[in-house]
């Protein structure tokens, strides 16, 4: 264990906000993969999720100065990220369709068939994902499948727990509405 993980996140926001620019790759480090993850997850795009992970650095490091409680540093870059992902999903330029990314099943030894339709759901549930809300889908990635409990998603994202609750609930049932005709 490196004395980096020994630094707490106030720790690198005071340091940052004193002068030193190198302190904040530490918090690069530390947050860049789950942010990667939950905006591949939002957007399906990986040069998108990347270009959006990467603003939301530079917009941290612009502002960090606004962030209220830096021991939270992790939440506040999180919601920056979330919200440019949301803007990538409201954009009217962005491509609906897209090759690149796009998940090709591969045939091995396996059961050809069973693979082909595990691909083939997947594909669908996606499809379905992509017409939810931006909100909604953030809120139905974040508890089923990134996993994250209710508390966790109000302090990334600073909305109140029953709103998410809601979210996620609507985000259901519109997504049973949109994969009803798959059943």
């Amino acid at each position: 264990m490196s004395a980096e993980n020994d630094i707490s996140d106030g720790a690198v926001v005071q340091a940052v906000l004193g002068g030193s620019k190198d302190a904040y790759r530490i918090l690069v480090r530390r947050y860049q993969d789950a942010l990667y993850r939950h905006a591949l997850r939002m957007v399906k795009h990986p040069d998108e999720a990347a270009d959006i992970v990467q603003r939301a650095f530079v917009n941290g490091f612009k502002k960090l100065e606004r962030c209220h409680d830096p021991d939270r540093v992790g939440g506040w870059l999180f919601r920056i990220a979330a919200n440019l992902c949301k803007d990538f999903l409201k954009s009217p330029r962005r491509e609906d369709v897209s090759v690149e990314g796009a998940e090709i099943p591969l045939v091995g030894e396996g059961d050809v068939e069973r693979d082909f339709e595990r691909s083939e759901t997947r594909r669908v549930v996606q499809a379905a994902l992509s017409r939810l809300s931006a909100e909604q889908r953030e809120a139905f990635v974040m508890k089923h499948v990134e996993g994250r409990s209710y508390e966790e998603m109000c302090g990334l994202l600073g909305v109140s727990k029953s709103a998410l609750k809601m979210r996620v609930m609507r985000a259901r049932e519109e997504l049973q509405s949109l994969l009803g005709v798959y059943r």
